[in-house]
């Protein structure tokens, strides 16, 4: 897989999707749609059915027609400027064919009483708003959503990926937390069963003792103790 830069969800698609060469997320990078046409530069967008390729720079820029697929996901995080996110993105990414447009708005929705993520699918040549969150989006066989969490060491809401039963996909980071938990219980585990161990060994231990210091007595007073 290539991509131009770190993302949460370019992340999450890496480490769940790490046996595919088939797809690429691009961050801040230049679509070239139609010959002798400016490229428009999505904050993220996917691709899929596109030719992975080894260069250690990854891709400079996306050229539609040398890929051969459209992005099939766009994803535009509003900021304090607003960038035409509702508006002439919007006409744009439609009229190019986008399937799936995205904004992603957790600050200043209630500004344009907007809902925090928004996720619309192309139908004829206008977008229709799809309800739901996460919204599962079949052609990409994932589903997209928005949930508090942690990544890298940062604690926000952050947008993730889910599957079709709407189970948040766990980052790379919370599978190593867990692991690391699992290594932790088992080790606990383990120290409990020596002490445990330890503390019937010692019991064991003053038993014995006890034992030969009564078995002592009996000797002391002329009493053979195998004679009992």
């Amino acid at each position: 897989m290539q991509r131009s830069g770190p993302c949460d969800l370019g992340d999450l698609l890496a480490w769940h999707w790490r046996d595919r060469t088939d797809w690429f997320w691009g961050i801040n990078l230049a679509v070239y749609y139609k010959l002798n046409t400016p490229a428009i530069v999505p904050d993220g967008f996917l691709s899929l059915g596109v030719e992975q390729f080894d260069r250690s720079d990854g891709r400079q820029s996306y050229v539609v027609w040398h890929e051969g697929a459209l992005p099939i996901l766009v994803v535009e995080y509003v900021s304090r400027s607003y960038g035409q996110e509702y508006g002439s993105k919007m006409k744009d990414y439609a009229s190019i064919g986008v399937l799936y447009y995205a904004i992603y708005n957790p600050v200043y929705c209630s500004r344009k009483r907007r809902q925090p993520l928004e996720i619309y699918r192309l139908e004829g040549d206008r977008y229709v708003l799809l309800e739901g969150d996460p919204v599962w989006l079949p052609e990409i066989g994932l589903g997209l959503g928005r949930e508090f969490g942690t990544y890298r060491n940062c604690q926000r809401e952050w947008l993730y990926w889910y599957d079709r039963e709407g189970n948040r996909l766990t980052a790379p980071a919370e599978v190593a937390e867990q692991e690391r938990l699992l290594r932790e219980q088992e080790s606990q585990r383990a120290e409990r069963e020596r002490l445990l161990r330890e503390q019937e060994s010692q019991r064991a231990e003053r038993e014995r003792q006890l034992r030969e210091q009564l078995l002592d007595k009996l000797r002391q007073k002329g009493i053979d103790p195998d004679t009992l």
